[in-house]
């Protein structure tokens, strides 16, 4: 029976079309579902008479508060669901894996003379975008052989065409020189169109093009152009021959397939183009347990489409899938161009690419176990090794590296990784500001940082005893190890911390001096190496890094800010407020360069005459 709380909200839903938002006692918010009557749809999960399956019914034993908004229609709905689940990735939603970080190639197809680069941020700002793509990697490796084939731009130069020289990218045949004038902004323009095409699997018409241009050339005795649209002819056929053709039709589509074992789900998708398989991607879907075949393609399909820079005329799918109608609607309202249709091929070439694809994510999902199986594995042996040689009453599965970056005592910053089961958890990284220190003093500035740290603790278990109240999760709990990057100077600032606070016999503490890898004990007079090829060694070596590398991208950024704020306080009319305001903003002082006068001017107490004495004392 569901508590006096949720029946009073049961009784109180609308039977309008909108989305639900489920939380538990802690106020977090552990499932967002849509529905066109609210009512219906949420008081089905309390209905004693259900057949649940067991995902379900351990969401429900969880439920401590139900929220819900109300939209215009089923649409609407489906559209707010997807935001939702992105912004809070409920515990109890099926969702991509890692989705906020897919990397995608842009053109900047707003700015005169186009650059390529990745980003990991589609914005409405007249760019092209190309992905999302599952590997950084497979993103930079597909640059390399399209740069190649378009030598593209990748130099922050003003582009006149009359500068003196070119860089080495020109010498090397990786730029096509347009600061020199070399190439003409329109043929420039051209290049970076063909290249979009190409990554749209558009080959053809290209080399038709190229051929024409090539002939053209030559029969103008312009033969070093000949042989550079020759060279460049190959390249793309040596691309394409790579490519499987699949079709004589030239419609385009994706394919998707998908493989599970033992609550993993893996999706495979297959990128036709023209006829041509282009690329695929593999994309692994978390909180699948006991959900249906149709659901987890219904998810994938609308999170995947939801951040797709392109979308084809037709979907194949290996079956049918719940919501498909208002899905293809959906779809529709994003595509300019031809319908998006969904379709359950179940003959011919479509069924056979369907198998192909499910083959393939079966046997990705197959190498992805045998990693994840081997990483644990890793990860275990290294929590056991530091066990054993720190003589831990446990494996230290939360492990907190703190770490001090500065300039001869300017811009210090304070790092704070964290570590769960031998993993970087990103989500818990901090960065402390260095306040009360002057001076280039590490030792002290690592005491701030870690009794700022514990107060947070404090504070923390403090907030958790509010009824609504959500601590900082980097804070609430403890860690089992405790690494401060220093020998034995560092982990006396970390041990006093520790007495001060009371935690000494709760959060065992070592330092780590670099130019050995010592390890360092409190009250212990000699360090202790670890095994030189040790899992514990490559561990902490790992954890030591990315501390590191956090501080000093915290500091450098830090240090940008106070050097751009210095010369923004010299402008007239410039004070702390406005200052604070373009900061804020544009957070560089290329970012100020590349805004025009009229965005300057949007901004709040930015005149026009401000804006202008701004651009000419920065581009001084």
């Amino acid at each position: 029976m569901p508590s006096e709380h949720i029946q009073h909200i049961l009784d109180s839903l609308p039977t309008k079309p909108g989305c639900y938002l489920m939380k538990n006692s802690q106020g977090q918010i552990i499932y967002v579902g849509k529905a066109i009557n609210l009512r219906n749809r949420v008081r089905s999960y309390f209905h004693e008479s259900a057949e649940h399956d067991n995902k379900t019914r351990q969401l429900v034993r969880q439920i401590a508060d139900i929220e819900w908004i109300i939209v215009a229609s089923e649409l609407e709905a489906l559209i707010l669901e997807m935001n939702l689940i992105k912004k809070h990735r409920p515990r109890f939603n099926i969702r991509l894996k890692d989705d906020k970080r897919y990397p995608y190639i842009k053109v900047h197809w707003s700015d005169p003379f186009p650059k390529v680069t990745v980003t990991r941020q589609m914005l409405q700002d007249g760019s092209r975008y190309f992905g999302p793509y599952t590997s950084a990697w497979a993103v930079h490796q597909t640059l390399d052989v399209l740069r190649r084939i378009f030598p593209y731009l990748t130099c922050d130069r003003t582009i006149t065409g009359k500068d003196e020289r070119p860089c080495l990218y020109y010498d090397i045949k990786l730029c096509c020189g347009p600061c020199i004038g070399a190439i003409q902004q329109a043929d420039y323009r051209q290049m970076i169109e063909d290249l979009c095409q190409f990554l749209q699997g558009r080959t053809e018409p290209i080399v038709q093009r190229l051929h024409q241009e090539m002939e053209q050339a030559a029969e103008e005795l312009r033969f070093e152009r000949a042989a550079a649209l020759r060279d460049q002819i190959q390249a793309i056929d040596r691309v394409v021959e790579k490519q499987k053709i699949i079709s004589s039709e030239v419609t385009d589509s994706d394919v998707i397939a998908m493989a599970r074992t033992d609550g993993e789900a893996c999706v495979q998708i297959f990128f036709i183009r023209s006829g041509k398989l282009i690329g695929r991607e593999y994309f692994v879907l978390e909180g699948a347990e006991e959900s249906a075949d149709s659901e987890i393609l219904t998810q994938f399909i609308k999170q995947f489409y939801a951040e797709a820079a392109n979308l084809p005329c037709e979907v194949l799918l290996p079956n049918e899938v719940e919501e498909a109608q208002i899905i293809q609607q959906w779809l529709n309202t994003t595509r300019n161009g031809c319908k998006v249709e969904l379709k359950i091929p179940h003959q011919g070439a479509q069924q056979e690419l369907l198998q192909m694809a499910s083959e393939n994510a079966a046997e990705t999902l197959r190498a992805l176990r045998a990693q994840w199986q081997a990483d644990t594995n890793r990860q275990t042996e290294a929590l056991a090794e530091l066990q054993t040689a720190l003589s831990l009453s446990a494996p230290p599965n939360r492990i907190e590296c703190y770490d001090i970056s500065n300039t001869q005592g300017t811009a210090s910053v304070g790092s704070m990784v964290v570590f769960e089961q031998g993993v970087p958890a990103k989500r818990l990284y901090r960065r402390f500001n260095i306040q009360s220190v002057q001076g280039p003093d590490d030792f002290a500035s690592m005491e701030e940082v870690l009794t700022r740290r514990f107060r947070r603790w404090q504070a923390a278990q403090e907030t958790a005893q509010l009824p609504g109240q959500k601590p900082d999760a980097a804070f609430a709990l403890l860690p089992d190890l405790l690494m401060v990057d220093g020998g034995k100077g560092q982990l006396g600032r970390a041990v006093a911390v520790l007495q001060r606070f009371g935690l000494l016999e709760r959060v065992p503490v070592i330092g780590l001096a670099k130019q050995q890898e010592e390890i360092f004990l409190p009250g212990q007079s000699t360090s202790i190496l670890l095994p030189r090829h040790s899992q514990g060694l490559y561990l902490i070596q790992r954890i030591r890094d990315e501390a590191h590398r956090f501080a000093i991208t915290a500091h450098r950024n830090l240090r940008s800010r106070q050097g751009l704020a210095s010369r923004l306080d010299k402008i007239p009319g410039i004070g702390p407020a406005r200052r604070n305001l373009l900061l804020k903003r544009y957070g560089s002082i290329e970012g100020i360069l590349q805004a025009s006068i009229e965005e300057l001017t949007s901004l709040r107490g930015i005149s026009e005459e401000i804006a202008r004495a701004l651009k000419s004392n920065l581009e001084e």
